[in-house]
């Protein structure tokens, strides 16, 4: 098992969340960090509680860190046009290097969908508009030059992404979302990562069963999707990183530690110190593992 953490930057000031990030760059068991992609004040906060705006934000980190990967668990497809957001997505992964994880989810929340004018739509009309979406950023990231496609919910002539991310054919794409029906099943198709977000054990175990059925439905072998889970943090080093063993022996090959404010770097060193007693592949062996599946799927090469 590998580690990241994840800070919402909400109820949080720039120069706390960029602290933690910097310690944690220093620190070599977490391989990434991730945020959140919303532009209300969520998990019960009060309204008026501010909060950044991820990908800007994960711009700013990006150029702030040097070694992290880096992403948003994950971006509601309907709050940006994938197009829009292919762009975006390849200009972080040239500022960074290359570090770009590509977390996106069909989207749910309807209070801060209304407040701005963005449509939402049924539980369908979602899963129909991400699947296509997946569909329109994959291609746009490819190294193929344009992009074509006409769909009921995007249409695209002739499109362009240039300059094209880093990492080649595209960034990981990391799909986030239990939904057993179509989530899993888009995850299944067009994935590299899928995140279940914080939840009970046995919810990951049918829902990474479920992924694996639709991987079989697909002919596709499901060891090329990475599995994560979230755990949130609440000050208990070692009870996090039990949970996260008990997550490891179902199958969780990443464990993405969710922080709460406040944030410091003090919390960073007892929880790796904890988390580093359960087994994890070497830095260098991980990224034998990465060439090989660029071997096998062509993900994950710097693009040179």
């Amino acid at each position: 098992m590998r580690f990241a953490f994840k800070t919402s930057p909400q109820d949080t000031t720039w120069p706390e969340l960029l602290a933690v990030w910097q310690a944690a760059d220093g620190i070599e068991l977490f391989e990434s960090g991730w945020t959140s992609d919303h532009f209300h004040a969520t998990h019960a906060a009060e309204p008026a509680t501010p909060r950044l705006e991820a990908w800007t934000t994960l711009a700013a980190l990006a150029q702030a860190t040097r070694r992290l990967r880096l992403g948003t668990l994950v971006t509601g497809i309907h709050y940006r046009h994938p197009a829009v957001l292919a762009k975006m997505a390849a200009t972080v992964d040239v500022l960074s290097g290359g570090r770009l994880e590509l977390g996106v989810g069909a989207g749910w929340n309807a209070e801060e969908s209304r407040a701005y004018g963005i449509e939402l739509g049924t539980p369908k009309e979602r899963s129909d508009r991400f699947e296509e979406a997946c569909q329109v950023l994959t291609s746009l990231l490819s190294p193929q030059p344009t992009t074509t496609f006409h769909g009921a919910h995007y249409r695209l002539t002739d499109a362009r992404c240039e300059p094209k991310p880093l990492q080649c054919p595209h960034p990981p794409l990391c799909v986030g979302g239990n939904g057993e029906k179509r989530t899993l099943r888009t995850a299944a198709r067009y994935a590299q990562h899928w995140n279940y977000d914080l939840g009970p054990l046995d919810g990951f175990r049918r829902a990474r069963d479920v992924l694996h059925a639709h991987c079989a439905d697909l002919g596709r072998d499901p060891a090329g999707i990475r599995l994560s889970c979230q755990i949130r943090h609440t000050g208990d080093a070692p009870a996090t990183a039990a949970t996260a063993a008990a997550f490891a022996a179902e199958g969780a090959q990443l464990a993405i530690v969710y922080l709460t404010p406040p944030y410091t770097p003090a919390v960073l060193e007892p929880l790796a110190e904890a988390l580093s007693r359960i087994p994890v592949a070497t830095a260098s062996s991980e990224r034998s593992q990465q060439v090989q599946r660029a071997d096998d799927d062509g993900s994950f090469p710097i693009r040179v």
